[in-house]
Order: C-alpha cells, then sequence, then structure tokens
C-alpha cells in the first residue's frame, strides 16, 4: 500500500509515538507485507525467528519490537507491539469510509457497463466499459474492475483478509488496506468471494473465469486463462500462474506456487508449489499417473488377500 505522498521516517515516528534509528528525513512511500516489499515500504516483524528476513527484505524500514543492528541504507521504527502500529498505519492512511448510497458518487463506471438491482458499489470503485453486474452482487471500496467483466449475483469483491494474531486476551485482526483488481474479459460466477489484500492487491488475471462458490484469499495472483471450478478454496498470498485449470472442490495452502498449465483435479488438497504442465490428484497432490497407478492397486487388495488366504 503506497501512502498519497511521499513522508520521512521523522513522520511516520511521530503518528506511531515511537523511536526510530536512521536519518530523521529517511524517505518513506508506503507498508507492506514481507512478501510484496520494495524500496520505501515498511515492513513489520514482532518474532525473532523473522528477524533476519525483514531486514533482509527489499523493504527499507523495518517496523521491529526489539533495537537490533541496522542494515545499511535502512532504518528501524522501535515498537513494543510492531502488528498494533502497522493497524494504526493502515487506519491512518486507508481510514474507513461510510457508504451513502448503494451506488457511491465515487465510483466510475464504464460506457455500456449494465448494473443489475441491489448491487452495492463502494467508494472508489472502479468498473469498465461492456461490463455485467447481475443483481446482489457487493464490491467494497477501491476495487478496479477492467473491461467485458461479468460478475454474477452473491459474488462479493472486497471482503478483508483472514489474518490473525493470538493474543491472551483473544484474536487480534490485521487490517486490510489493499485491494481487489479484476483484469479484462474475467467471468466470476455466483456466490464467489475475493478477499482484498492486507496491503497489496489480490489480482484475476485477463481471461480467468471462475464458477459458482469460489473463494480467493488475500493477496492472491490469479494469472491469465485460469478455470477455476466450483467449490475451489484459494487461501491468501497464492501465484497461480497462467493457464491453469483447477477443478472442483480443490484446497490450496497459504504461500504457494501453481506454475503454468498444470491441472489439479477435483478435490485434491495442495500443500506445497506444483511444477506446471503436469496433472496432479490426491490428498496432498501427487502427480496424477502415479495416483492412479496407486488407485488401481488398492483395488487389487481384496483379491491378494483371498489368494493368501487360499
Amino acid at each position: 500500500m503506497k501512502f498519497p505522498q511521499k513522508h520521512t521516517l521523522e513522520q511516520i515516528a511521530t503518528i506511531l509515538n515511537v523511536e526510530y534509528v536512521g536519518a530523521a528525513d529517511f524517505p518513506v512511500t508506503g507498508i507492506n507485507e514481507i512478501h510484496v516489499v520494495e524500496p520505501g515500504d515498511i515492513v513489520f516483524v514482532d518474532h525473532p525467528k523473522y528477524y533476519d528476513k525483514a531486514l533482509e527484505s527489499a523493504a527499507t524500514i523495518v517496523l521491529i519490537n526489539k533495537k537490533v543492528e541496522c542494515p545499511a541504507g535502512k532504518a528501524l521504527l522501535i515498537s513494543d507491539d510492531p502488528f498494533r502500529d502497522f493497524n494504526k498505519l493502515t487506519k491512518y492512511f486507508k481510514p474507513f469510509q461510510k457508504a451513502t448510497s448503494a451506488i457511491s458518487d465515487s465510483a466510475r463506471i464504464g460506457v455500456n457497463t449494465v448494473i443489475q438491482p441491489n448491487c452495492f458499489i463502494g467508494n472508489n470503485v472502479e468498473i469498465g466499459d461492456n461490463c455485467m453486474l447481475h443483481a446482489g452482487v457487493t464490491i467494497y471500496d477501491n476495487t478496479i474492475i477492467g473491461n467485458n467483466v461479468t460478475i454474477h449475483s452473491g459474488t462479493i469483491l472486497g471482503a478483508d483478509a483472514f489474518y490473525y494474531k493470538k493474543r491472551d486476551t483473544g484474536f487480534d485482526k490485521l487490517l486490510s488496506g489493499g485491494r481487489v483488481i479484476i483484469k479484462d474479459f474475467v467471468d466470476v460466477g455466483a456466490a464467489c468471494t475475493i478477499d482484498k489484500g492486507v496491503s497489496g492487491d489480490t489480482i484475476i488475471g485477463r481471461g480467468s473465469k471462475l464458477d459458482n462458490q469460489v473463494h480467493i484469499g488475500h493477496d492472491t495472483q490469479i494469472g491469465e486463462q485460469v478455470l477455476i471450478a466450483a467449490q475451489t478454496g484459494i487461501a491468501g498470498c497464492v501465484v497461480v500462474e497462467n493457464d491453469v485449470v483447477i477443478w472442483g472442490q480443490v484446497g490450496i495452502a497459504s504461500g504457494v506456487t501453481i506454475k503454468e498449465k498444470a491441472v489439479i483435479f477435483g478435490q485434491s488438497g495442495v500443500g506445497r508449489t506444483l511444477d506446471g504442465g503436469k496433472s496432479y490428484l490426491g490428498s496432498p497432490a501427487e502427480d496424477s499417473k502415479k495416483k492412479f497407478r496407486e488407485l488401481a492397486s488398492i483395488r487389487q487388495i481384496p483379491y491378494i488377500l483371498e489368494q493368501i488366504k487360499k
């Protein structure tokens, strides 16, 4: 998430009321999670296990809960609770805006786009030309939809990320300041849910098609010409490359990559990165040819046991 304008390290430290390490005028341009950080970004870390990863990342400002040696060319913000203060920055730079109408006055809607009754279009939403939003679609703030997109009834774009920190008092939510971006020629089926990014964007690539009841988690990136069948659930921070086919009721764990032209058969569970150009089956998902041979062998077990008895 980029700030509307560049800030200094001292300004950010003042907003958070924390100590800083680095030049007062050190430039700060945004906040992001570790997997999408760029120079000028703030990244937060609150566990020693991940200190090195954060300090060595592309982020040039690290919001951290311990004063450590600052790498050259970087700056630190020392906080007793980086999770809380990361939320504070999201609230400060991307505050919640209450809706005042079913279709916001700040929404921009292209020519020949049809919006059926009972849709909700939030603040600062952009919808391109020749789109069709069927009845009861909900588009949260800051969502961007390209041209020639069809979205069926009951779909929700832009709900918050499912991201919590467990504390003694319960679960604290990491606030979502990112967006959903739907590229051109995408079709989204009925009752789908696509969550916005925590600080970056959840993206559905050009020409991809989602069946009914598909869930896409925060910051996930779906490539071009991807097919996703019904009741598939994809967790946050997943990368699905171009021309992948995912059949019904597939579950994909957070942080994995499905490489180009892979095919995942129905009811498979994916917990690791999958190579492209192959087909997969089962839970955990494995090469489909190997899995089919295993299943054929299992069917022989009753016969083998019968032969042993004889």
